[in-house]
């Protein structure tokens, strides 16, 4: 019998060295909005040149509780008159295509327009100071609801998609790439409201009455909405009302749920 008590034993797989932890990669940045130039843009006129008044220009005062006379300099720390010197610079105050762009290094030029008269935030109708950052905000906010519109056409079923092309009145008896095109279309324009429709009972109720239309199960009359086979009449139409619309508030109601169910139920069997 072979001696086994000699044999080397096998040797244990080297154990894989710990992977190193990535390092983040930190960008510094600075958010400092006292250097961010400001631009101002003309409410009412302008044109391509337009040239702001200055001239005996006076504004309250809220420090000093009265009545003091503006001008700008770009030589002079005050855009008060009283707090100036003698050798004043006088500078014009030029829109360019109805737009004013204010370095942050003229203080004083942002401190002089925040007080004219003549700007929308004191009463003014001639400018205002553009909020580049709620600009921003708005922009980038509406990018992506357009990427999350267009996700929905690209990710959702044909049968989810129906009902909502039914609603927008695209023709459903078209190719379904045809039908998505049509979908985008509405998605960009509007992505916002295109977005709350697959969560809008009111589309699914009215896609569904469309339907049963199109399937001759309900008949839309001016007068009504009827059914087919019968004509026994279901919803009466006010004048000057469309039948489907008035068809459809009917059948979110508690009263009109039942009538609902029953177009479903004969939708189901087609």
């Amino acid at each position: 019998m072979a001696n086994t008590a000699n044999k080397t034993a096998p040797k244990a797989a080297p154990k894989a060295a710990p992977k190193a932890a990535s390092k983040k990669t930190i960008v510094k940045r600075d958010l400092n909005d006292s250097k961010e130039s400001k631009v101002y843009t003309m409410l009412t006129g302008g044109g391509i040149w337009f040239k702001l008044k200055q001239r005996n220009i006076t504004v309250f005062d809220e420090n000093t509780q009265s009545v003091r006379q503006l001008r700008y300099s770009p030589n002079e720390m005050s855009v008060w008159v009283d707090e100036q010197g003698e050798n004043i610079i006088r500078e014009q105050i030029i829109f360019e295509n109805k737009n004013l762009l204010v370095s942050y290094t003229k203080p004083n030029l942002v401190k002089y327009l925040s007080l004219h008269p003549d700007n929308m935030a004191n009463g003014g109708k001639h400018f205002s100071l553009v909020n580049t950052e709620n600009d921003a905000e708005v922009e980038v906010e509406r990018e992506f609801a357009t990427f999350d519109a267009v996700a929905l056409v690209r990710e959702k079923s044909i049968d989810e998609l129906l009902p909502v092309a039914m609603y927008l009145g695209i023709n459903t008896n078209q190719k379904n790439m045809e039908i998505k095109r049509e979908l985008l279309v509405s998605a960009k324009s509007n992505p916002a409201s295109f977005i709350q429709m697959f969560d809008n009972p009111q589309v699914k109720t009215r896609s569904t009455i469309m339907s049963a239309i199109d399937f001759q199960i309900l008949r839309n009359d001016p007068d009504g909405l009827k059914w087919y086979d019968t004509g026994k009449l279901i919803v009466s139409t006010p004048a000057g009302q469309d039948t489907v619309d008035t068809a459809t508030r009917y059948c979110l109601t508690e009263k009109g749920a039942i009538l609902f169910e029953e177009i479903e139920r004969q939708l189901s069997k087609i």
